[in-house]
């Protein structure tokens, strides 16, 4: 054996006898002293965000190598404005992910304006919720406190955030489904600015979901603050017990056409508010990213922190079913251009 090679085996087994193989050879993990951006497709403050607030400290729990987590708020078509930056702009390089609304689903089912990114490209990461539900409420000041009264009354002002947001196609939904008159969308206000605006006489009604009415305004059902025309509950099976005495939306359906409109609908909600990553992002790091999240999702103190933030039970939806739902989004010509027709910003099609 030559003198070098017979040199190197007694170097390797030095460095192996003084305990040092393995920190030679060793990685850290690849987010190790790195910071992941959040990237949020809203304003700050609102439902979305306050759940963001509970899965940040877990999720750095469970990636490995503990990374800062920080958030950063780009509002803008109802999440449109984020999810064309993720597909697009932002680096894929694990280091940044994005948490949307579902309506960059509806948005992009209805082929709008503006949704430069592909659905089915991009890597889905799951969701704290699933089973979402939904209520229309109106002022109280205005007397609408049966379905008659309110059918008869003319331009309902229906507060909203943006064309595409939740907070507009829950309100036009509503809006169709309870046969209102000629109602009014007053956009460009934040989900919390609604409701300021209500309470200052700017707008009537709004629909929002069930957990977040309670959380903000805690005793109105109850105490009676807002009359409450009906519920939209996904999955509809799910019980609300402080809203399970409304009508279901369901009740106000006149044919097949519109239930297959409101189970499109229910699929495209049912995604939740979705955590996502870009399309080129390698898949060691975006399954790093779904095993962090399914981890968070499993832990026991998460559940006890989401309640206590949102006095909501979490739903959690894993990012493999997350993923298997958007592939199976119902997307056929006819309902597509109803539901187009719904939720987009011409007039209400007529029933």
């Amino acid at each position: 054996m030559r003198r070098g090679a017979l040199a190197a085996i007694w170097l390797l087994a030095a460095i192996s006898y003084l305990g040092f193989g393995a920190h030679l050879y060793a990685q850290s993990p690849y987010h190790q002293g790195k910071t992941v951006r959040l990237v949020q497709g809203r304003e700050p403050g609102g439902s979305g965000d306050i759940r963001s607030k509970v899965v940040i400290p877990f999720l750095r729990k469970y990636i490995p190598g503990n990374p800062n987590i920080v958030s950063e708020y780009m509002p803008g078509g109802g999440g449109r404005k984020a999810a064309n930056y993720l597909f697009g702009t932002a680096r894929p390089d694990g280091l940044t992910i994005g948490h949307v609304s579902s309506g960059i689903v509806t948005s992009a089912v209805l082929g709008e304006t503006g949704v430069q990114y592909d659905l089915d490209k991009f890597h889905w990461l799951g969701s704290t919720d699933s089973a979402f539900h939904y209520a229309f409420f109106i002022r109280k000041e205005l007397g609408l406190n049966n379905i008659e009264k309110l059918q008869a009354y003319s331009r309902l002002r229906l507060g909203a955030t943006s064309v595409g947001h939740t907070t507009y196609t829950y309100g036009r939904i509503f809006a169709w489904l309870l046969g209102l008159k000629d109602p009014r969308f007053v956009l460009g206000y934040s989900s919390l600015e609604v409701d300021v605006a209500m309470a200052g006489g700017e707008v009537d009604a709004r629909s929002n979901n069930t957990a977040e009415v309670l959380r903000r305004t805690p005793g109105a059902v109850k105490k009676g603050l807002f009359d409450f025309a009906a519920v939209m509950k996904i999955p509809r099976e799910d019980k609300e017990p402080e809203f399970d005495h409304l009508p279901e939306i369901d009740s106000f359906v006149k044919s097949d056409r519109e239930r297959r409109f409101l189970a499109l609908t229910r699929a495209t909600r049912s995604v939740g508010t979705p955590y996502i990553a870009p399309p080129a992002t390698p898949k060691e790091l975006v399954q790093i990213l779904r095993e962090a999240m399914n981890k968070s999702f499993r832990d026991p103190e998460f559940r006890k922190e989401y309640r206590k933030l949102t006095r909501d039970d979490p739903s959690p939806m894993m990012p493999e079913r997350q993923e298997e739902v958007i592939r199976t989004v119902p997307r056929d010509p006819e309902t597509i251009e109803l539901f187009k027709l719904v939720n987009g910003d011409r007039p209400l099609p007529s029933r």
